[in-house]
This record gives C-alpha cells, structure tokens and sequence, in this order.
C-alpha cells in the first residue's frame, strides 16, 4: 500500500528510464487504482509485465470493496496470492487461496503463491513441514499442465522488516525443499519448470548472492521496489 497514483507513475517511469540490456523477466505489482493507468503506459514496454497484488475469492456477488479476477483480467498477466500480509492481516487461509488460485487460473492469469514460515514457527522447527503444508494445500489439487502456470514466492515472514536476516544458504534450503516436494508429487521436469522466487528481504545488497544460488530463480521485491536504482540494481542481478 504505497505510492499515489502519480507517485507510482514517476516511480514507473524511473525504473523504465534506468533499465539497461536485461533478460530478467519484471513483473510489476502495483496498486489497484495504478493498473489501467500502467497498463497503458507499459504497452509499448516488452520487458515489463502486469501484475495484481491480490484478487478475490469469489467471482462476483456482494462483497463490498473485493476486487475480482473479473475484474483485474483487461490488465494483468500475474497476481500475487496468500502473501503473508494477507494471511496475518486479513485472515486468509489456504482453502481461499485455493479458490483464488482456481479462479485466476480460468482466466488465463498466472499466480504468484507465496509461502514462508515464522519466526516462532522456525524456532519450534517446524519449517518444512508448515511450508509443505500451505503448498499441498493450496496447489496439490493441480494437474501437471496447471501446476507449471504457478510462479511459487517463498518469504520468510521472520525476515521481513523484522531486523532477522535470512542467509542464502537458508533461503536456499527452502527452495530446496520446495522443489524436492514439487518433484515427488509430479516428476523432476516439473518440477524443474515451476520458478521459485524468494521473498525475504531481497534487496541490491543480497540479491546477486541469493540468485547464484541452485533453486533460487528470483525475488519477490517489497520496499526495495519502491527506489527505482535499487530495483534496477536487483534487476541486473538476476540477469
């Protein structure tokens, strides 16, 4: 929940300004009220894509201030779903990112699921099997041919403006795991195919270092995202 709409615009304008030679795939995720408005101004904007930060669970209906897939579908390849924000805040559970992610899939838009763990959650070691489950959960009733549409976003919520950093090395064991767990519900070329992008944290300082490692195949960006030379710095790093 940052930038006016004309705050966005410049920032937008800024990060397009400041991009040199990349093969990154960027997909920006701005507010609601920004997309029509970006929409047109990254139509000419090959490199960049359009997503949503959030979506709806139910396809339409009385539900006040809801934004529905419906509703998103004229502008945005992507949308992000069951960041941590919106479990802890909102209350949002697996069984409605599930819905979420059934309904975005019918109209052709990939999700971005995020997954992670909390500090007491990580402590107690519980890790692996808390982020199992939320994926098993949310994404295991897909098809192999469905599966390879999810773009996976693992943010340790202990990393998260919190002070904790996460190594690459544990970010890495994450992804890790995630992929393993992918592997033996559909195969190892599947599994292979599905981007794991990581959400804690990244920024231009760590981002080179997080993606040299094996299973990391990019980042979520959060406040970073708001400087555009740092984001561009990010950008060239996973080049």
């Amino acid at each position: 929940m940052n930038t006016t709409l004309e705050e966005g615009i410049q920032l937008l304008h800024a990060i397009a300004a400041q991009r040199k030679d990349n093969t990154a795939q960027v997909i920006i995720c701005p507010p609601h009220t920004h997309l029509a408005s970006f929409k047109n101004l990254m139509d000419n904007q090959a490199y960049l894509s359009l997503g949503a930060q959030n979506c709806a669970d139910e396809a339409c209906g009385a539900y006040t201030g809801d934004i529905s897939v419906a509703m998103i579908k004229p502008f945005v390849d992507f949308c992000i779903v069951g960041h941590s924000e919106r479990r802890s805040y909102h209350g949002e559970t697996n069984e409605s990112i599930k819905a979420k992610i059934d309904l975005l899939l019918q109209d052709q838009i990939q999700p971005i699921f995020c997954c992670g763990e909390s500090l007491e959650e990580r402590n107690n070691e519980v890790h692996f099997e808390l982020v199992e489950s939320q994926i098993a959960a949310a994404l295991f009733h897909l098809d192999a041919s469905a599966i390879t549409q999810i773009i996976i976003a693992y943010e340790p919520i202990w990393a998260i403006g919190t002070g904790h950093t996460a190594s690459a090395a544990q970010a890495q064991e994450m992804h890790a795991a995630i992929r393993s767990l992918l592997s033996k519900k559909y195969s190892p070329q599947i599994a292979n195919r599905i981007s794991i992008i990581y959400g804690g944290s990244c920024n231009a300082s760590n981002a080179m270092e997080l993606f040299a490692q094996n299973d990391i195949d990019g980042g979520l960006i959060g406040g970073a995202s708001l400087k555009a030379e740092e984001f561009i710095k990010i950008i060239q790093a996973a080049n």
